[in-house]
């Protein structure tokens, strides 16, 4: 399983599945990163914390934390 925190800079990913519970999944899930969605992976800040992706047309900054819950391809 290879999850969206493990993704480098410059890879193009496509989301498998989501992981988490709740009202964490929901926030992802509204944030646009849901199952099929293409993400593109912008930049990493220095200690690695958050990750700019682009995400159907529009930038996004994700927690780590939140990244290991997305299964990607």
């Amino acid at each position: 399983m290879k999850t969206l925190k493990q993704a480098r800079v410059g890879d193009t990913v496509k989301v498998v599945k989501l992981h988490g519970e709740g009202a964490v999944k929901r926030r992802i899930m509204d944030m646009g990163l849901t199952k099929g969605a293409e993400v593109h992976i912008r930049k990493v800040a220095p200690l690695g914390d958050p990750i700019e992706v682009t995400v159907r047309g529009y930038e996004l900054s994700i927690r780590k934390s939140d990244a290991e819950m997305i299964e990607t391809e």
